[in-house]
Parts: structure tokens; C-alpha cells; sequence
């Protein structure tokens, strides 16, 4: 082969050379352009998953913090309840009633109570003794229970007026009650009732009156009984409820006042909401007539 030849060979085989590694080249510069982009695609990827997993857990934590939970949004369907606090039992009545209904014992002993701002009582106990005369017997108690809305159990004022009716019916069927008698009462909060009877015991006659009264969503029980013991005269079943009457308004009067409302005891009261349902649990408390019969 002549050297010219040879020459135009390798002049060949350089074009070649150079063309192939201008197509290198330019396949590199390609991928190196597509690097870039394939990094942002899988940044882009990498933020829109870190932004879900954030509103994930966003949403989970808001849940469990009590942001817009469903229980919350039923709670807040719940009308709040008017009456937040309880007065001390042994201050809702005046000086001058309780010498009137316990003359012997003003001071009174407040009742046992794991929380005082949902129940709360006190109890006073007057022997007039005049020896061979005779004494005069009377016992006393106020309790008041007050009862807070909530999303399953119902609205406060509801809950209370089913405690309430609940509370007159145990006070009217006590073991050996006679002569039984139920009265209604007006401008004594929202709604009261009387139960009076007599009750049999070896001590003598005693005349018991329950009343029962709701003021929004606080119950006051008041219990009072009298006997003549000795052979003194058995008192008057009128007059003893008409004390117990009388207490009754000045505890209700109490409860108002404690919660900065008007101590006036007739004035008007929200009925219950008729779109909550009562508790079941507050119907079957136990009942303080039944045991406050007992203690005598």
C-alpha cells in the first residue's frame, strides 16, 4: 500500500473517531440534561409526600387534641348549664328558720361529699326534752345535687328534672308510710312537690315531709319530721309542711344567689330541653328521703 494511501486511511479512521465520540458527547450532554430534571421530578415526588404525611399527621394530632373531634361537635350541641356551682348546704337556710324548724341545734353537720360543687348536704338534729312532760323531736336535712350538660348523658336542667321525679317517687313509697299525700307547689323554681305521711316507730308518731324542688339543673331535697315523744302532743302535719314549704324556697334562693342570679326563689326557670335525653344513672342515685328516713 502507497504511503498516500496509507494516509487517507488514517485520515479515515480519525473522521470516524471523532464522529463517534461527538456522538458520546451529545448522549452525554443529553443525560446530563435529563439529570436534572429527573432530581426535580423525584424532589417534587419527595415534597408532595412529606406535605401529606404532615397533613396526616396534622389532622391525628388536631383529633387528639380535641380540635374538631365529633365529640366536641356534640358537646357543643349540648345547651351549657345554667348553675355551675353549689352554696354550702348549711348556710342556705337563715338563722331565724332553723330556730324556727330546729330550735335545739342551729349549727347543723355538713353531709360527706367527694366533690361540694356537684353535691353537697347538711343535717340538724332538735330534742326539746322536758323530762317527764315530755320533748319534742325534730330532724332536718337539705340536699342539693346539681347536675352538668353533657353530649351523652343530656342536658344539665334534664337530667335534673328526671333526678326530680325520681326523687318524688321514692319519697312517696317508703316502707310503712301512711296516709301519703303528694302536693304540688308553685313559685318554687321550675317545678316542686310535697310528700307527706306518717310514720310508725317505737319512739312515738313522727310526721315526715319531703319536698323536692328544681331550680335549672340543681335538685333540692329538704326532709323534716316531728314527733312528740314521752306522751307529748304529736305536732301538726300543716304546720311542719308549711316550714318545710318555706325552707325549701330559701335553699332554691340560695342556689341562685351562690351562682350570682337573684335569690328571689319564684322566679321563673327554664323548662328541660326536651332534645336531650335524661340520664339513667341520676334516676337510680339513692335516694335521700329513704335514707335520711332511716337515720330517725
Amino acid at each position: 500500500m502507497s504511503e498516500g494511501t496509507m494516509q487517507r486511511a488514517a485520515q479515515r479512521d480519525d473522521r470516524a473517531q471523532q464522529q463517534m465520540r461527538g456522538k458520546r458527547l451529545s448522549r452525554v450532554l443529553v443525560c446530563a440534561a435529563a439529570v436534572p430534571a429527573v432530581l426535580i421530578t423525584a424532589a417534587c415526588s419527595s415534597d408532595s409526600g412529606d406535605s401529606k404525611d404532615k397533613a396526616t399527621d396534622s389532622s391525628a394530632q388536631q383529633s387528639a387534641g380535641g380540635g374538631t373531634t365529633p365529640s366536641a361537635g356534640a358537646s357543643a350541641s349540648v345547651q351549657a348549664a345554667a348553675y355551675q356551682k353549689l352554696p354550702d348546704a348549711c348556710a342556705v337556710l337563715s338563722k331565724q328558720t332553723l330556730t324556727d324548724l330546729v330550735p335545739k341545734d342551729t349549727s347543723g353537720k355538713k353531709g360527706g361529699s367527694d366533690d361540694p360543687s356537684s353535691r353537697t348536704s347538711c343535717s340538724w338534729s332538735s330534742l326539746d326534752n322536758n323530762g317527764v312532760k315530755g320533748s319534742q323531736f325534730r330532724w332536718l336535712n337539705v340536699s342539693l345535687l346539681r347536675f352538668d350538660s353533657d353530649s351523652t348523658r343530656g342536658a344539665g336542667d334534664t337530667q335534673a328534672h328526671t333526678y326530680f321525679v325520681q326523687q318524688v317517687k321514692d319519697s312517696a313509697s317508703v316502707a310503712g308510710a301512711q296516709n301519703v299525700k303528694q302536693l304540688p307547689l308553685s313559685g318554687t323554681g321550675a317545678e316542686a312537690t310535697a310528700v307527706r305521711y306518717d310514720l310508725k316507730k317505737k319512739e312515738g308518731l313522727f310526721k315526715q315531709q319531703t319536698v323536692v324542688a328544681r331550680v335549672e339543673n340543681v335538685v333540692v331535697t329538704l326532709d323534716y319530721n316531728g314527733a312528740g315523744l314521752a306522751g307529748e302532743k304529736t305536732p301538726d302535719a300543716d304546720a311542719l309542711t308549711k316550714a318545710a314549704e318555706s325552707a325549701v324556697k330559701e335553699a332554691v334562693g340560695a342556689v341562685a344567689s351562690a351562682n350570682g342570679g337573684s335569690s328571689s326563689a319564684g322566679s321563673a326557670s327554664s323548662a328541660p330541653s326536651k332534645s336531650a335525653s335524661p340520664s339513667k344513672s341520676a334516676s337510680s342515685s339513692a335516694s335521700p328521703s329513704k335514707s335520711a328516713t332511716k337515720k330517725n
